[in-house]
């Protein structure tokens, strides 16, 4: 079957306020503090992926849920602006967007979220011709999509079938509880996952000590681990062996959404066919690169400025 798209793209968009950098402990008591800037722009991880795929050079589908509201139109119209294809995002008549509200700090980040939308969608938003004519198929916020995650390893399993390859970038578990056994089957379905450092360590558990352990501990469930360092870099562990890359000098005004910019290039990458490494460091450079201004979306590369990155710091893929 022909492909219709390069990706589909599962998950969460919603509208993001960013704030910061917030010096001091955010207070209550009515009191009103001051930070230097803040934006309204697009958010929610898979939305803020689709739209560095594209910007990278890809085809890109969304398929998920917003409310039918202005927060909703706003989504659906940034999405588009942005070169991702809108037709299987659904408007629900009944619930509110999403809205999240991020504090940063430094590095560090506070995200408050109103899930609206999030926790009624399902795996009947995701059209199934989509994942049997996408090349790859992502998915993002595991776990604040409940009903969503009961699908995944159907959903996944299906566009493999396909020919599909499949990615998943699980964020952050709000309940804080992980829970290996839900997830298992899901693996099982991916490809390659794509979590942070910390995501990682809970998700390999307590046996896993390092980025480093928790990436091979992770691997041998079959699945091309490709790990979100900060500072650090990034590293991936493909069940054999252990790569790693270093983190291009960029001066970050925001870090929101540099980890989705980063899925973008890794799986932007490896649909081109570059080698693990070549991935890993070209997903490294669009992570960094889109650092350079607020919000997640703002700075996002091209292929052409990703790559001059990585050749200016003397990493050149093939």
């Amino acid at each position: 079957m022909p492909h219709t798209f390069d990706l589909l793209v599962i998950g969460d968009a919603n509208p993001d306020v960013i704030l910061g950098p917030l010096t001091a402990p955010l207070a209550f008591g009515q009191r009103e503090q001051l930070v230097e800037s803040g934006c309204l722009t697009l958010g929610g991880s898979a939305a803020i992926m689709a739209c560095g795929a594209a910007r990278l050079g890809l085809s890109v589908a969304f398929a998920g849920r917003v409310g039918d509201d202005d927060a909703g139109r706003y989504v659906r119209n940034t999405l588009a602006e942005r070169g991702v294809n809108t037709d299987f995002l659904h408007l629900d008549a009944s619930l509110p967007t999403p809205l999240t509200v991020v504090v940063t700090r430094g590095e560090d980040r506070a995200i408050l979220t109103s899930p609206g939308t999030l926790a009624a969608t399902t795996g009947d938003d995701v059209p199934a011709h989509l994942l049997m004519t996408s090349r790859h198929v992502h998915a993002a916020a595991y776990f604040l999509m409940p009903r969503l995650a009961k699908s995944l390893p159907d959903l996944l399993r299906t566009a493999r079938g396909h020919g599909a390859v499949t990615s998943l970038d699980t964020n952050d578990d709000p309940s804080g509880l992980w829970d290996a056994a839900r997830l298992a089957p899901v693996l099982a379905a991916t490809d390659i996952l794509l979590p942070n450092a910390y995501e990682a360590g809970r998700l390999a558990g307590p046996i896993a000590r390092t980025p480093q352990a928790a990436a091979e501990h992770l691997a041998t469930h079959g699945t091309l681990v490709a790990v979100k360092n900060g500072a650090e870099g990034a590293l991936c562990h493909d069940g054999r062996r252990l790569v790693t890359a270093a983190a291009p000098s960029v001066t970050p005004k925001d870090t929101v959404g540099a980890g989705d910019g980063f899925d973008a290039g890794f799986v932007a990458a490896t649909l081109a066919g570059l080698p693990l490494e070549d991935s890993l460091r070209f997903a490294a450079a669009c992570g960094a690169l889109s650092t350079r201004a607020h919000g997640g979306t703002s700075a996002q590369p091209t292929w052409d400025e990703a790559l001059a990155h990585v050749t200016r710091n003397g990493e050149t893929p093939s």
